[in-house]
């Protein structure tokens, strides 16, 4: 028999119909948990925050003068300094973590590893569940604060179905989604290796706020650094961080999506690695 053959028997011989079953089984159950639990209010308050604020803009506008070009940059920065550096971030801080430790702090990690499932499907449905979360929330935050922002005069209307508005919002949708599975991974990762991941939580919090100071090199190892890349509208250092930001070479969006879903699959891969290795003790956390 052939090496083709053999692993085309490899294949066949695995139970992907039942992996797939148990994997949206535990969908349905943590996305019920993750969205519907009073412990996720704090989440949809960091979500949406912005809505409020970009409501009242759009309030004040409607009986004054609208400047687009002025618009156009403020939701640029607002989703760069406050969806991509806090408020995604902290959301999937708190949804990847409680994923895992959550279990251990309630004490019900246990029914999940006494179940006849791979541990890797656990941490798979785990994860998928988490990223439909966190996608959702401040997917449908962004949107709605995007049609605020362009839906209250007529030249918001052209500009978005007539101009660059609409291209704009299905990019920043994307990287949305591209932070949520970036920062989700390694928080996942991260709650299986220490058992407080809020404290490295913090430190990745400097690293990705304050990278663009480093060197080019050390920028290249930032979540956020390619998530900029991505953004479809630029955003100009401001403030104290002007004067100590370094402008490295920009990359290609060819290189910083795969790079991006490399490093999440990546680090995915290194947690179902660990799951296989952990041994639950309730009383040493």
């Amino acid at each position: 028999m052939t090496t083709t053959a053999i692993l085309r028997k490899k294949v066949s011989d695995q139970p992907w119909q039942l992996w797939i079953a148990q994997v949206l089984a535990i969908l349905r159950i943590e996305i019920r948990k993750s969205l519907w639990m009073r412990r996720s209010i704090w989440i949809y308050l960091v979500g949406f925050a912005p809505v409020l604020i970009i409501a009242i803009h759009a309030v004040y506008n409607s009986i004054g003068e609208c400047n687009l070009s002025r618009d156009t940059e403020a939701l640029a920065t607002i989703f760069q300094l406050y969806y991509l550096r806090l408020g995604i971030f902290f959301g999937c801080m708190g949804l990847f973590t409680w994923l895992y430790r959550g279990e251990i702090v309630e004490k019900s990690l246990h029914y999940y590893l006494l179940a006849p499932m791979r541990r890797e499907i656990l941490i798979t449905g785990k994860f998928l569940a988490g990223l439909i979360a966190s996608v959702s929330i401040f997917g449908i935050s962004f949107l709605t604060a995007f049609a605020l922002m362009y839906g209250h005069v007529p030249q918001g209307t052209n500009y978005v179905f007539g101009g660059p508005g609409l291209g704009q919002l299905i990019a920043y949708l994307g990287v949305i989604f591209l932070a949520c599975l970036g920062y989700g991974s390694l928080f996942m990762a991260l709650s299986l290796i220490f058992k407080n991941p809020i404290l490295p939580g913090i430190a990745v919090l400097l690293w990705e706020t304050f990278h663009a100071v480093l060197p080019s090199l050390l920028q290249k190892l930032s979540i956020t650094f390619y998530l900029k890349q991505l953004c479809p509208v630029t955003v100009m250092p401001i403030g104290v961080m002007a004067l100590f930001t370094v402008v490295p070479e920009p990359v290609s969006r060819w290189f910083a999506i795969p790079g991006l879903l490399l490093l999440s699959l990546a680090i995915l891969a290194y947690a179902c690695f660990k799951i296989r290795r952990t041994e639950i003790s309730y009383l040493a956390d």
